[in-house]
């Protein structure tokens, strides 16, 4: 974040009201901060000298989606269908539409730059760890979309990953977390048990891997916990802690003040819901006061 306007308004604050003048410039001078990074532009080898980090988010977005889709071996009809669905779903105007599906061609080509691509995208965002985390949230999303990860999308997330920033313990712990996540918003339909991943992996389907599949009645008490990323044997506040942090993280107006393309609230939204719902499902289990 810019420091300027708080620095500005601090000596100016001072000069004329004092102690208390100084407090009032850095206010000021933080929300006018807080404006010039919205407004701001950043560079981008790949998608334009100088664009909007919105604009570089939703680029990058489509292009590594294009990169996963290729990584099965050839994109498929269903691919440029989810493509486009989302692309429905953000409602992009005509020009960003044409943005998303250059960007979405560019990322099939088989010399696309993904580690250069995220590099400038970390930079894009200025290291903030909750833009950073919601993107690769939703690339693992897209790449499960089809109720399976292949082998070459896994290696191509944990790329993303380590270029962002994340351990592959971290990685992994994600993957959980979504694994579970999906069960509150399907609503107890299909979902990766993802014990039976970790515990004995994947069976070899079709060049990649699938799943285990299990019809469910609907959300549990385990997976409630691995969606906020904590075990049945932590205690409550361990819960709440970790439950006001990923909400904190996924706070849609806070996501869009930091980069978020606008078009993308109803990701973050849902994935808000997802938290609350299992924390809510622990809360009710447990008999804790929310």
């Amino acid at each position: 974040m810019n420091f300027i306007g708080k620095l500005i308004g601090i000596i100016v604050g001072f000069k004329f009201g004092g102690f208390f003048g100084a407090i009032f410039g850095c206010i000021l001078g933080h929300l006018a901060d807080k404006k010039l990074y919205e407004l701001g532009n950043v560079g981008s080898s790949l998608f334009g000298h100088r664009v909007s980090r919105q604009s570089l988010f939703m680029q990058t977005t489509f292009a590594v989606m294009g990169h996963l889709s290729k990584a099965k071996g050839r994109v498929t009809a269903e691919d440029i269908d989810l493509a486009n669905s989302i692309m429905d779903r953000m409602q992009l105007s005509v020009d960003q539409r044409k943005q998303a599906q250059a960007a979405f061609t560019r990322g099939k080509s088989p010399d696309f730059p993904i580690r250069q691509a995220i590099k400038e995208f970390r930079i894009g965002c200025g290291g903030r760890n909750d833009l950073l985390r919601v993107f690769l949230e939703i690339q693992i999303q897209v790449a499960l979309s089809d109720q399976e990860l292949h082998l070459n999308e896994k290696e191509i997330l944990f790329i993303v990953a380590e270029e962002l920033g994340y351990s592959s313990f971290q990685f992994e712990q994600m993957l959980a977390m979504i694994y579970a996540a999906r069960q509150f918003s399907q609503g107890g339909g299909f979902h990766y048990q993802y014990q039976q991943y970790q515990q004995q992996g994947y069976q070899q389907h079709s060049g990649g891997y699938q799943g285990a599949r299990q019809s469910a009645s609907g959300p549990t008490l385990e997976t409630a916990y691995q969606v906020l990323g904590v075990s049945a044997d932590d205690d409550r506040d361990v819960v709440k802690r970790a439950y006001r942090k990923l909400m904190n993280e996924h706070h849609p107006d806070k996501l869009v003040a930091k980069g978020l393309p606008e078009e993308m609230m109803e990701m973050a939204k849902e994935k808000a819901q997802q938290i609350q719902a299992a924390y809510d499902l622990i809360c009710k289990v447990k008999g804790w006061k929310k």
